[in-house]
């Protein structure tokens, strides 16, 4: 398997496929991010995918897990382009697993929401990601190669918490006012990514969460509680439109209750960390 973005939840399931003795690459931009490689004992090769190919043959028959970010703006996602277009020289994958978001289904007003729900993105980053579903579901199209598609919601894990942001005492809005959220642990995550890599019908889509739903709120006071930190200070909506991010109020501007049916049904995936509550202090 090669793991183009080898980062926070490329580097666990690398591990996992050494423990497991499965032959694994990661693919890294940064010297820094290779060094975290080579210190890991991952296979690393380091390759800036706005700028070149990855080396020749490398991805021939493979199995790529596709963890890369898009560009940072812009809707349009020209990495996922410039991987794709290269594969005239590193060659075809047999199979692809790409990482996206559940943001491609903008704002849903709290309802539920299945594989079914048509994608609305609204901000730029989600459509973005929404770019990158469509370039590779014509890669799949064009050439016959395998693709699942992972729509992931908030990822929590050791070393993946809003640690900083509750230490500078920045504000929340009430539970009243945030909205649906919804998240997965990490050790969760790397297990849904390794198991569609393995089952994962060519063409189908899964939403990647707990089924679990809550709110924003209530997980930073959860997070704040275990770590010993002050609550956030909670301020009015019209406070949060001069105090807050414009990243953060793009998130509470969305709601929506995402279902993993398909996930578990079709997939057999089960959790290890189901709740909130029991995956959140496994991560101190």
């Amino acid at each position: 398997m090669l793991i183009v973005g080898c980062g926070y939840i490329g580097q666990r399931m690398a591990q996992q496929l050494i423990q497991n003795q499965q032959a694994v690459t990661g693919v890294v931009r940064s010297e820094a991010s290779l060094h975290a490689l080579q210190q890991l004992g991952i296979n690393s090769i380091q390759c800036d995918l706005d700028q070149a190919s990855l080396p020749q043959h490398s991805t021939q028959d493979e199995t790529l897990m596709v963890c890369m970010p898009p560009p940072a703006v812009g809707t349009d996602d020209t990495r996922t382009s410039q991987l794709i277009e290269g594969f005239a020289h590193s060659g075809q994958p047999t199979r692809v697993v790409y990482l996206s978001t559940t943001g491609v289904y903008g704002d849903c007003h709290g309802e539920w929401v299945d594989e079914t729900w048509p994608a609305k993105p609204e901000v730029d980053r989600a459509k973005r990601r929404w770019s990158a579903e469509q370039q590779w579901q014509a890669w799949r199209e064009q050439t016959g190669g395998e693709l699942i598609i992972l729509r992931v919601a908030g990822i929590y894990g050791p070393d993946k918490l809003p640690l900083m942001r509750l230490r500078k005492k920045l504000p929340m809005v009430s539970e009243v006012d945030a909205p649906w959220t919804n998240r997965i642990h990490a050790d969760d995550l790397v297990n849904a990514l390794l198991t569609a890599a393995e089952k994962g019908e060519s063409g189908a889509v899964y939403n990647a969460c707990d089924g679990q739903p809550g709110n924003m709120t209530d997980y930073f006071n959860q997070v704040a509680d275990l770590a010993g930190l002050e609550r956030p200070r909670i301020i009015s909506m019209d406070e949060a439109r001069t105090e807050l991010s414009d990243g953060l109020l793009s998130y509470l501007s969305e709601s929506r209750r995402l279902s993993n049916r398909k996930l578990v049904e079709e997939l057999g995936v089960s959790f290890k960390y189901p709740t909130l509550e029991e995956g959140l202090p496994s991560c101190f």
